[in-house]
């Protein structure tokens, strides 16, 4: 197994125990939670641009890291958005805040909802066009600057909402992040559908 593959199947290793600290904040509080969670998730993150760039520039690119690299890396942000919406609707901090009515926990958690399912289906939409296209008509759909784009929004957004709770208490940064993410999301996916779409026959 080459250097890539290894940090892929590191990063695949480091995942539960990131979510650990998000799903478990009480096992040693929710600053240090947060903290150590935040601080995990840069790293997993970082191995992912890490194994790439040495894949890439050694020639080491393998059907193995062809399969693990981008299924480590949708466990990653998946993982991430899920330990999120269990440890902001428990942050006792958070929910002392109220928007009309509504404990900010409890606001944020509703609207992560919906911009969590919009990421989760883009992924998996774009994810099965690449299948499709590459089955049919042979081609690999790489990376282009807005998917990205959008992945870079993803990581700092994520890293955004897991530590400002802890700094001063609010999530106005979180909700400026979280719009950026869906944002880049929708615009990377419909760029790949416009480019890619010709190339699926809906009558086979």
């Amino acid at each position: 197994m080459n250097l890539p593959n290894k940090l892929t199947c590191l990063r695949m290793i480091m995942i539960p125990f990131f979510l650990f600290f998000l799903i478990f904040p009480e096992v040693c509080g929710f600053t240090v939670s947060r903290i150590v969670a935040a601080v995990l998730f840069a790293l997993t993150a970082f191995t992912d641009m890490l194994d790439g760039k040495i894949a890439r520039k050694y020639n080491l690119v393998t059907d193995f890291g062809k399969f693990m690299d981008p299924l480590a890396d949708k466990l990653m942000v998946f993982g991430a958005m899920f330990g999120i919406l269990i440890l902001n609707r428990e942050d006792a901090s958070l929910a002392a805040f109220e928007v009309f009515g509504v404990s900010s926990a409890e606001l944020f958690t509703k609207i992560f909802v919906w911009c969590a399912f919009i990421i989760v289906f883009r992924e998996l939409a774009v994810t099965s066009m690449r299948m499709i296209v590459s089955n049919a008509e042979g081609i690999v759909i790489a990376a282009n600057i807005f998917g990205k784009i959008k992945t870079v929004s993803q990581i700092i957004g994520i890293v955004v909402i897991i530590i400002e709770p802890i700094i001063w208490g609010g999530l106005i940064a979180s909700y400026v992040m979280l719009a950026i993410m869906v944002f880049s999301t929708l615009f990377s996916g419909f760029s790949y559908f416009k480019a890619y779409w010709p190339h699926i026959n809906s009558n086979k």
